[in-house]
């Protein structure tokens, strides 16, 4: 049987020694013939995530640093925005776990009002007395010993609850509210009432409330003879 050339064969990749066919490894440096080959490296988006992945590709560093940096950024950006109405929908949500309590005021001034019919009507817990202003854009202003959450305010618009008294005088069937909070912050809201006697709740939901101002707008029947009526108004904290 011939013996075969061993000049002949494929070369070994460490020495160039030729081999016979079917060899593995090399007869002179015993390297191996046939060597798997080397998974070709990652590409750089595949490295961000997860951070404990050890193959990285030997380029992109820069690329992958701005990305990541621009991502973060993002994230920060997106919590400072979020921040303000997460607070707030917290703020609601405690608001409505807890069962507001009544709170007075300690003082009360009236822009203008009838004789007979003073402003400090409206926080006597009686909804047959009323404060009596001449005309719309009368005001008056509700100061508070120490700033609280202010939840609800109940009205009491006209001159009282009962449906006969209620309709011989004028209503304001819009009020602007402003509550100025502790640090000097001023919150406005236009409150919309029905034409009908008896309590309406309106909520509010606005912290550290110090002074509270009402303004009376769109009155109706102001005919000769008649003023604008505001029978009660109800101040409301979280307890």
């Amino acid at each position: 049987m011939a013996e075969p050339d061993e000049g002949v064969g494929t070369p070994c990749p460490a020495c160039g020694t030729p081999n016979p066919p079917g060899r593995r490894f090399c007869r002179r440096c015993a390297s191996e013939l046939n060597p798997t080959a080397k998974p070709a490296p990652l590409p750089w988006w595949r490295t961000v995530w997860p951070l404990r992945r050890r193959v990285r590709a030997g380029s992109g560093r820069a690329v992958r640093f701005l990305v990541i940096l621009a991502v973060v950024a993002a994230l920060c950006a997106g919590g400072l925005l979020l921040l303000p109405a997460g607070r707030a929908l917290v703020e609601d949500t405690r608001d409505k776990l807890g069962k507001p309590k009544p709170v007075t005021p300690v003082g009360i001034e009236a822009s203008a009002e009838v004789p007979r019919h003073p402003a400090t009507n409206t926080t006597d817990g009686l909804n047959n007395r009323y404060w009596a202003a001449p005309a719309p854009g009368a005001s008056v202003t509700y100061t508070f010993r120490k700033p609280f959450r202010l939840v609800d305010l109940i009205i009491t618009n006209g001159a009282s609850a009962s449906a006969e008294a209620y309709a011989r005088q004028a209503r304001a069937l819009q009020l602007d509210l402003e509550v100025t909070t502790q640090d000097g912050k001023r919150h406005h809201k236009q409150l919309s009432l029905s034409d009908k006697p008896g309590p309406q709740t309106i909520p509010t939901g606005i912290s550290d409330a110090k002074t509270v101002r009402l303004v009376l707008r769109s009155p109706v029947g102001l005919t000769g003879g008649r003023h604008l009526a505001l029978a009660e108004v109800e101040f409301f904290q979280r307890s």
